[in-house]
């Protein structure tokens, strides 16, 4: 009986077994369901995550690691006619059209840093079919990009950061112009072979051709950083800043790029269009011609001293000017305000030209840049 009994009762467990197991193999709960119904539902309202592709990284390592190489060139440090040779290869070793993508790039990253841009943006990403579409509206006109939420906090920053950058290049091209007067003066130890003519001129006109034509490389060190900031909104050191438009080519170009990485739109499968956003004709045009005056102003120089003017008027001070143009607005009044009614224009940096006379034969060579390159209009 007992065992009857037993034999009945593991009969009812394995039948509980069974059926237990068959329900675990027939599919989740509607419980389970339900869950993953709403996970699912969390997912689609959240927009993809950040993402810029590490070629504008590169482009924009590029800029920065050569502004800071470009900073340590410094007026007073000429010993002797090599140190201002070497000085001159230092400044002349950039491709303009590389510098001047590698400058928008980094302002892409710098506005990256701002959180009221990126939110801004963001709240458009969350319908897939809306962030296509404005997706497409950016890469068909960048300047809508200027147009989105946070647009000026993010141009401020952009402005500030790499105006600081022409702020410091115009102190050192002002400080070294001077100097291009002071090793002529008689108590200059200097002057004994700074007024010597240079031999073998030829040559390094040559050589800062050559240099001109050389690819320039990322900094790998440089570009982890920027790519790390650009995708995470933080690691730069940058003071918030605000800036009303109408902004810059350049700067437009910069929010545009930031602008698809905060759609979770700049990745690797959008290089194209962020490498296409980088091309600025104005800013590529002020870079080329500087480079251009420079050949023309080591050509006519003879003596170290004016070499040394073409080193300040020619690699510093455009360097000043090119990324001036490439991030502020500039108004130019023609005659007298008082006359005219005309307010007198407001630049962040002075873009005035030194009154004393510039060396000799350098000035044949410099007079066409002694007021700032513009591209074409």
């Amino acid at each position: 009986m007992k065992s009857a009994l037993l034999s009945r009762g593991l009969s009812a467990a394995a039948l509980a077994v069974a059926v237990l197991l068959a329900s675990c193999e027939s599919g989740p709960s509607k419980a389970e369901l339900e869950a993953q119904r709403l996970a699912a539902e969390l997912a689609a309202r959240q927009p993809p995550p950040i993402s810029l592709n590490k070629d504008v990284a590169d482009a924009a390592s590029i800029y920065v690691a050569f502004l800071r190489e470009a900073r340590t060139i410094q007026p007073g440090g000429f010993p002797d006619a090599e140190s201002i040779q070497a000085a001159l290869r230092k400044g002349a070793s950039y491709d303009p059209n590389q510098l001047s993508r590698g400058l928008i790039a980094y302002g892409s990253i710098i506005a990256l840093q701002s959180p009221e841009f990126v939110a801004g943006v963001r709240q458009f990403a969350i319908d897939p079919v809306q962030r296509q579409q404005m997706v497409a509206q950016i890469v068909a006109d960048p300047a809508y990009a200027a147009t989105l939420p946070g647009a000026d906090a993010a141009a401020g920053l952009i402005s500030s950061t790499i105006g600081k950058d022409a702020v410091a290049m115009r102190g050192i091209a002002e400080a070294i112009e001077q100097d291009a007067y002071t090793i002529q003066g008689r108590s200059d130890p200097r002057r004994s072979w700074a007024i010597v003519p240079i031999p073998h001129r030829e040559v390094r006109l040559e050589s800062a051709k050559t240099l001109s034509d050389v690819d320039m490389l990322p900094s790998a060190d440089e570009a982890n950083l920027l790519f790390a900031a650009a995708n995470s909104g933080t690691g730069l050191a940058i003071e918030p800043s605000r800036k009303a438009p109408p902004y810059t080519p350049a700067v437009v170009r910069s929010l545009a790029i930031a602008a698809l990485a905060a759609l979770g739109s700049g990745g690797d499968e959008a290089r194209a269009n962020t490498e296409a956003l980088t091309h600025e004709p104005n800013s590529e045009f002020c870079l080329n011609m500087s480079k251009l005056m420079l050949f023309q102003c080591l050509a006519a120089s003879r003596p170290s001293y004016e070499d040394v003017f073409c080193l300040g008027r020619h690699v510093t001070r455009d360097l000043a000017t090119c990324t001036t143009e490439a991030t502020q607005i500039t108004t130019i009044i023609v005659g007298d305000p008082q006359e005219t009614g005309a307010a007198p224009a407001r630049t962040p940096i002075s873009v005035s030209v030194p009154q004393t006379p510039v060396p000799a034969a350098a000035s044949t060579a410099t007079q066409s840049l002694n007021t700032t390159p513009s591209g074409p209009r």
